[in-house]
């Protein structure tokens, strides 16, 4: 555990969210050791199939996992006010919650996998491929719940390190099973999907074995496991406005997946390595807004006001640098490491020009999110949501279906820091209201 209210305010902060940075980094090589095996050993549709499943995993999970973030806020908070027994609480509410939900989801995911992807437009030939992949990495919800929960609690608690061993575990795992299944067993792309899941479970079950021993906040005995109606409620009030949030962003992917699907499946399997170089390139920023949620979160519980607005300076300042670096990078490489993953031109042209892009703005996002992390932080989630929401459907999904037919493929990914940029106003005007001060679950 570690306790966020006192010491250097950037020191803390950074310290907090480097093992986060290391621990994404490490479940962003899922993705990039599946997209590259699958590309390199499978082909360009496989690799298309990837990423028409991405978008639809996400809107499956995106509700729940907007919930468990409310839940996660609840238990900051109250280690910041030193409230033991409600934090163990929150804890096995949110799980009993978890558990359930990844039932639900796997039946749902399989039930209308192909039916979603017939809906996006998908290219018929590419449908069997994707579910296929889709249907096995559902069988996997469970395992993938329970780490993600377990991961989160610990850092609500102040313990962002602990995760970072079990996602290094799942990583190695993950890469040598993808091997294996695909290179030498010939499995094809349900070899990338058994990788994934079997990994994660290896994760979830080493971590639970270890928690349950270790740390007296946290125990995987399901007999001891206490559902707390008034925390959920207020897990729900906070997490509800996020899990909306999280549903719409995932919603506003499919959309844009369908904006893609309008081309030929050479620019949805460019789409998909570049989102998933995208997504590695924004991590330090999402990683850092996630450690600032849990630093406001203790230091509102503490009513430390100050502490949070130093916080914020440090975390903007780290945020920038390290946009600016990535920026440069995948600007002036970004064709090298699209090669990567696939030799074919087309499919690399159009990858490089939505990293050249995108990537320029990178500023903005970072700071968006920065902004998002002290409004979460503060258990303030229902304005962002609006902001989201906003920037995601009235400017970015329009935006893209309007420069595309007038720019052709170049005029989607330029609605996407469009969005960015409409998004962050919103969020700037917003936080000079001061109006998140008084949103603290901690009377």
């Amino acid at each position: 555990m570690k306790d966020l209210t006192v010491g250097n305010e950037a020191k803390l902060i950074f310290r907090f969210a480097l093992p986060m940075v290391f621990g994404m980094l490490l479940q962003q090589m899922y993705h990039f050791v599946d997209s590259i095996i699958v590309g390199r050993f499978l082909g360009k549709e496989a690799l298309a199939a990837l990423g028409a499943s991405s978008p639809i995993f996400y809107a499956l999970i995106a509700f729940i996992i907007g919930i468990g973030s409310g839940a996660t806020i609840v238990i900051s908070q109250y280690f910041g006010a030193k409230d033991l027994k409600k934090v163990k609480r929150a804890i096995d509410t949110i799980f009993i919650f978890l558990f359930g939900a990844s039932i639900v989801i796997s039946i749902l995911g399989i039930t209308f996998s192909e039916d979603i992807f017939r809906m996006l437009h998908v290219e018929e030939s590419i449908i069997p491929l994707a579910t296929r992949y889709f249907n096995v990495f559902m069988l996997g919800m469970l395992a993938f719940f329970g780490f993600s929960a377990t991961s989160s609690v610990l850092r609500g608690i102040g313990d962002s390190m602990t995760p970072l061993w079990f996602m290094l575990i799942a990583t190695v795992i993950n890469i040598v099973l993808d091997v294996v299944f695909i290179v030498i067993f010939d499995w094809g792309i349900e070899g990338a999907a058994w990788a994934t899941v079997i990994a994660q479970a290896v994760a979830f079950i080493s971590g639970a074995i270890y928690l349950t021993r270790k740390h007296q906040l946290i125990s995987f005995n399901i007999r001891d496991f206490v559902f707390d109606k008034e925390l959920f409620l207020k897990s729900i009030k906070i997490g509800l406005p996020t899990g909306f949030q999280q549903t719409f962003v995932a919603l506003g992917i499919m959309a844009l997946v369908r904006i893609v699907n309008n081309f030929d499946s050479d620019v949805l399997a460019a789409f998909t390595v570049a989102s998933r170089i995208d997504a590695l390139a924004a991590m330090p920023a999402l990683n850092l807004a996630s450690a600032l949620s849990a630093f406001v979160g203790q230091n509102l519980g503490a009513q430390r006001i100050d502490r949070i607005k130093k916080g914020l300076r440090a975390t903007l300042v780290m945020a920038w640098s390290i946009s600016l670096v990535v920026m440069l990078t995948v600007i002036f490489f970004g064709d090298h490491i699209m090669r990567l993953f696939i030799d074919d031109a087309n499919v690399i042209e159009h990858g490089t020009n939505y990293l050249v892009i995108v990537s320029s703005f990178y500023m903005i996002f970072s700071t968006m999110f920065v902004m998002h992390g002290v409004l979460r932080g503060a258990g303030d989630t229902l304005i962002p949501m609006f902001i989201t929401l906003f920037s995601l459907w009235i400017i970015r999904i329009p935006f893209a279906l309007f420069l595309s037919k007038h720019f052709g493929v170049n005029g989607i990914w330029w609605a996407i820091p469009i969005g960015w940029s409409m998004g962050l106003a919103g969020s700037l005007i917003y936080y000079f209201t001061g109006r998140w001060k008084s949103k603290s679950v901690v009377t």
